[in-house]
């Protein structure tokens, strides 16, 4: 079995944001693959099960607010009793331009307060993440929080349609071929 989470906040007001990436990234995979995430009554989360070829998946959306992603991860990794290699969660990444993609087997929060959320429940980094770039604000005096919680502009929008598309391929590859692959080919 194999788990993917996507990050985000809950609630329609965050829906189209930069931090929502990752949520954005994994209900469109449940799209792709015909199943629909559904409210959990055990975890604050919503969950879909599905295959890729002949590998179980679980695909979940945490309903926690992102800074506490892993009171959602960790009782999911727990009951559905899923080894840390066998979990991958998608994130926004400020710190690599918009549209790109990086998948990595394992590390640290890298600032991520949802990140650090769900490492500190785990007890562990060593689970393979993919970060989705939303870039810097222009200018250094810019709030980040308010950047993070904007939604993308015209342009910045098609990008992220096309990278959401291709995270979509990466984490059905990463779930039938592994890691290694994958960050051969993703991490372009």
């Amino acid at each position: 079995m194999k788990l993917i989470v996507g990050l985000g906040n809950p609630g329609i007001f965050y829906a189209n944001t930069r931090h929502n990436v990752g949520a954005a990234a994994v209900s469109a995979l449940a799209k792709a693959s015909r199943v629909s995430l559904r409210r959990e009554r055990m975890f604050p989360a919503r969950t879909a099960r599905t295959f890729f070829e002949t590998e179980a998946v679980t695909l979940a959306v945490p309903l926690t607010y992102m800074n506490l992603s892993g009171a959602a991860v960790a009782p999911l990794v727990r009951h559905l009793r899923v080894s840390l290699p066998d979990l991958i969660v998608v994130y926004d990444d400020l710190d690599l331009d918009v549209g790109t993609l990086r998948l990595r087997p394992s590390g640290s929060a890298g600032g991520h307060n949802g990140m650090k959320s769900i490492i500190a429940a785990l007890g562990s980094g060593e689970f393979a993440r993919l970060r989705i770039g939303i870039g810097r604000p222009a200018s250094r005096k810019a709030d980040v929080s308010r950047y993070v919680l904007s939604p993308f502009g015209r342009r910045d929008k098609k990008i992220m349609d096309e990278t959401i598309h291709n995270a979509c391929d990466c984490l059905q590859a990463w779930a039938v071929e592994g890691i290694t692959r994958c960050m051969n080919i993703y991490n372009r």
